[in-house]
C-alpha cells in the first residue's frame, strides 16, 4: 500500500520502494510495513512511498513498483532495508527491478545503499544491548542498592 501525496517540488515524481527480504512469519513482514509507514509520515518531496519484498512475501518488487508507477511516479528510488550489502542488494534486487521495470520502461529508477555501518544503528545496538544486560539482584552485589 502506498501513502500518495503532491510533490514538493517541480521535479520528475519521484517514488520511493522501501524493499524488504520477506519472511513467512507474518510479523516479521510487518516490520517493513511500519517502516514505509513511517518513512511515508515524515518524507517530503515523494510523490509515494510502498513497500516489497525479496520473496516469500507480497508484494513482489514487481507489483511495488507498478503500484508506484500507478500513482504516478516517473521515477523511483529504491531502498534496500538490508544491514549490508551482499548478494541480495547487489544483484537479486537490481535483476528484479529490471524485471519490474520491462512493464514501464519509461520510469527510470535509482538504488540507495543498505544501512551499513552508521553511528546512528550503532546507537540502536548498543541500547538494544544494555535492555538485555541482566539486572545486578541484590544477592548478587552484597544486598546493597
Amino acid at each position: 500500500m502506498s501513502a500518495s501525496r503532491p510533490a514538493a517540488n517541480p521535479g520528475p515524481r519521484v517514488g520511493l520502494l522501501v524493499v524488504g527480504h520477506g519472511s513467512r512469519r507474518a510479523a516479521a513482514n510487518e516490520v517493513l510495513v511500519a517502516v514505509a509507514a513511517e518513512v511515508a509520515g515524515r518524507s517530503t518531496g515523494l510523490q509515494a512511498v510502498s513497500h516489497a519484498f525479496l520473496e516469500i512475501a507480497r508484494p513482489t518488487i514487481a507489483e511495488g513498483y507498478a503500484e508506484l508507477v500507478a500513482a504516478g511516479c516517473e521515477h523511483v528510488v529504491v531502498h534496500p532495508y538490508f544491514l549490508y550489502p551482499g548478494n541480495h542488494t547487489t544483484t537479486d534486487i537490481p535483476g528484479a527491478l529490471a524485471v519490474a521495470q520491462a512493464a514501464a520502461p519509461a520510469v527510470g529508477w535509482t538504488m540507495s545503499e543498505p544501512l551499513g555501518v552508521d553511528p546512528r544503528i550503532v546507537d540502536v545496538v548498543l541500547e538494544r544491548v544494555a535492555g538485555a544486560l541482566p539486572v545486578p539482584s541484590a544477592a548478587a552485589d552484597g544486598g546493597t542498592q
